[in-house]
Formats: structure tokens, sequence, C-alpha cells
């Protein structure tokens, strides 16, 4: 079960985020859980993707920002 203690998800780092996103989904798809556990769960994991999304976007705004507005692949090879 997700602790009702368990802190926002503004408070985590992207990574400990989706690591508690990724425990939840395999006890999840175990189908173990008592349904008011699935539902927290569930819930939990609404949240964690949100925030994960959110990283993600910022962090593309960013990259987009540093390249002159323009995306592309990164080449490691290339300056």
């Amino acid at each position: 079960m997700t602790p009702p203690t368990a802190p926002p998800a503004s408070d985590l780092t992207f990574e400990k985020a989706l690591e508690e996103l990724e425990t939840l989904v395999a006890r999840m798809e175990d189908g173990k859980l008592p349904l008011e556990e699935s539902l927290a769960a569930y819930q939990r994991g609404a949240e964690l993707i949100k925030f994960c999304e959110a990283k993600l976007g910022a962090a593309q705004a960013r990259i987009a920002i540093l390249d002159g507005e323009t995306l592309r692949d990164l080449d490691p090879g290339k300056p």
C-alpha cells in the first residue's frame, strides 16, 4: 500500500518518482492488492506520472533554449 505519509511528488527527484512509480505498477500488476489499496496506488501513480511528465517537459524546454530552439538528436561525437 502507498504509505499515507508519502511525500508529495514535488518533494521527490525525477529518479525517485520514477522508481516509486515502477514499484507501484509492479504491485498493481501482481493483482493481489485489495480494492482500496489499488485505488490509492492508482491515484498515487497518476500523481507521479504528472510530476514526471512535467519534469521531462521542463528538461526538454531547457534543452531547446540551450540549443537555440532547435531540437535534434544528440550525437556524442559532435561538439
